[in-house]
């Protein structure tokens, strides 16, 4: 079956009436779990996991789909709001997104990040059909060491590239990798910095910590103006509409966001969450005026929002040609896959097409109902913002506690999180930046999973990390921008050095 032929038939298998109304179902519980903070798509396809029993395996695929990619698109608005991140990956989006609400342009926000999204998603479908072949073998060159390279060249980009103070930023994304040891190591079982407490032996729930460090800390930050009141006026369409110059800000950023999520949207262990914390960075690192970003740069929503959903789409690629999921998301997905007696691997586009390409055909059909569901909608967000912030803030929490209890079930996850937006907070007065933090926590177990496999493979030898080609690369790029902080540094003391030359003559 050619790639045409399977489209065709994907759209004529999706639009049949009982598969159309599931995808549909997907997508708009997709987008109310991702308004509500902390929930997440997780924990959605968990609860909808015992329903696929009774239901076709390809009309459930599709509906779990469509909740894991309408996910996306949902927690862009909490986070653009409220400073709530609805899901992990939008966690970056809070950092450009809020400060643009704060200055009157929520509904630019919120557009940019629906439009982006929708960009996002649809070349993720397009390099999904393509590529799929190609993308799968691409994730199977991808050693140990090339995966832990790769990481900890994220990591060290992200804490000095367009960063006022790289200390700092070094500073938290070591606290972050420190707090992502946190638990029972996964090879020799022996518990670390537990305390004795079994709650953390799974360590600390990465829900808690985003609703503390953004959604708390913001609470506490605000609730010194009790009298404060949301924005008054009502947001019309020309409101909504970004400017030329947002256009044009946005158009490469999109672009480029797509690309890079679409490709480590397919490699297995990577997710969204990576690429939109990657793609933040390379924006921020290209940007001619890095000190924009953290303060209302549109940039900042465009790219991590193409990037997240476009890693949605193509992280189904290995998990149904390889069976390798990408995620954890991706894990229940291949669970759902097997509840009905279906083995993902390289045989599929051929055992089970219409699966394949009616999945395919549902990613397309589904990101247009979400787009023309979320324009709409755009006012209705923009008017949570009129409601009094001595009335929002306490149904805040609540959402809060009710999304962070319902991960894990554990009231120690309320505590945890009201503690870490304490610690938010004062890291915020001494202007540390949460997101590093975050996304050393994000990225601490996987570095040390694959520096462990690299190591094994290897028999303890670091020339490893050398030897081969891409890791080579990786740790290249990373030693130079460990120098560009010190070289940066040299050039402004020699420049104060010949100023003052230059004075005393």
């Amino acid at each position: 079956m050619t790639t045409w032929e399977g489209l065709v038939f994907g759209i004529s298998f999706v639009t049949q009436p009982e598969v159309l109304i599931y995808c549909f179902l997907g997508v708009v519980l997709g987008t109310f779990v991702g308004v509500l903070p902390g929930i997440g798509a997780m924990a959605a396809i968990s609860l909808l996991l015992p329903i696929t029993y009774y239901i076709t395996p390809e009309a459930a695929l599709i509906m779990l789909a469509g909740v894991y990619y309408g996910a996306q698109y949902g927690g862009a608005v909490a986070s653009i709001l409220l400073r709530l991140p609805g899901t992990p990956q939008s966690a970056v989006t809070t950092l450009d997104g809020y400060p643009m609400a704060r200055d009157g342009r929520a509904g630019v926000a919120l557009f940019t990040a629906m439009v982006s999204s929708f960009t996002g998603s649809v070349i993720g479908i397009l390099v999904l059909v393509v590529l799929a072949g190609w993308l799968s073998r691409a994730a199977t060159a991808f050693g140990a060491a090339d995966y832990a390279a790769m990481m900890i060249l994220g990591l060290v980009a992200a804490s000095t590239i367009g960063t006022p103070r790289p200390a700092k930023g070094f500073a938290m994304v070591t606290l972050g990798l420190l707090l992502g040891c946190i638990g029972t190591d996964v090879n020799s079982g022996a518990q670390r910095f537990t305390f004795g407490q079994t709650e953390l032996l799974d360590g600390i729930n990465l829900v808690a910590l985003a609703m503390g460090l953004f959604g708390v800390a913001e609470v506490i930050a605000n609730v010194r103006n009790p009298d404060r009141q949301g924005v008054a006026e009502r947001i019309g369409l020309k409101r909504l509409m970004p400017t030329r110059d947002d256009l044009r800000r946005m158009a490469f950023p999109t672009l480029r966001g797509s690309a890079l999520g679409s490709f480590f949207g397919a490699l297995p262990g990577t997710g969204s969450t990576l690429s939109s914390f990657l793609s933040y960075s390379m924006e921020r690192r290209l940007s001619r005026q890095p000190e924009r970003f953290g303060n209302g740069a549109v940039e900042g929503v465009a790219g991590p929002e193409s990037a997240n959903n476009s890693a949605a789409i193509t992280a189904f690629a290995p998990t149904l040609t390889l069976g390798i999921p990408g995620d954890p998301i991706m894990a229940l997905m291949l669970g759902a896959l097997v509840i009905h007696g279906i083995q993902p691997g390289p045989m599929m586009l051929e055992t089970r097409p219409e699966m394949f390409w009616g999945l395919v055909a549902s990613f397309g059909i589904g990101n247009l109902l979400l787009l023309i569901l979320n324009l709409p909608l755009i006012g209705i967000w923009v008017a949570m913002l009129r409601i009094p912030f001595n009335y929002l803030y306490p149904a805040i929490l609540v959402f809060l506690c009710l999304g962070v209890f319902s991960v894990r079930g554990l009231t120690f996850d309320i505590v945890a999180v009201a503690a870490i937006g304490l610690a938010g907070y004062l890291l915020a007065i001494a202007r540390f930046s949460p997101a590093l933090l975050l996304l050393g926590f994000v990225l601490g177990p996987l570095i040390e999973t694959n520096l462990r496999r690299a190591f094994l493979i290897s028999r303890g030898d670091p020339m490893v990390f050398l030897e081969r080609p891409i890791a080579a690369g990786f740790v290249v790029a990373t030693v130079a921008l460990l120098l560009l902080p010190l070289w940066q540094a040299w050039r402004r003391r020699a420049g104060a050095h010949r100023r003052a030359s230059a004075g005393s003559r």
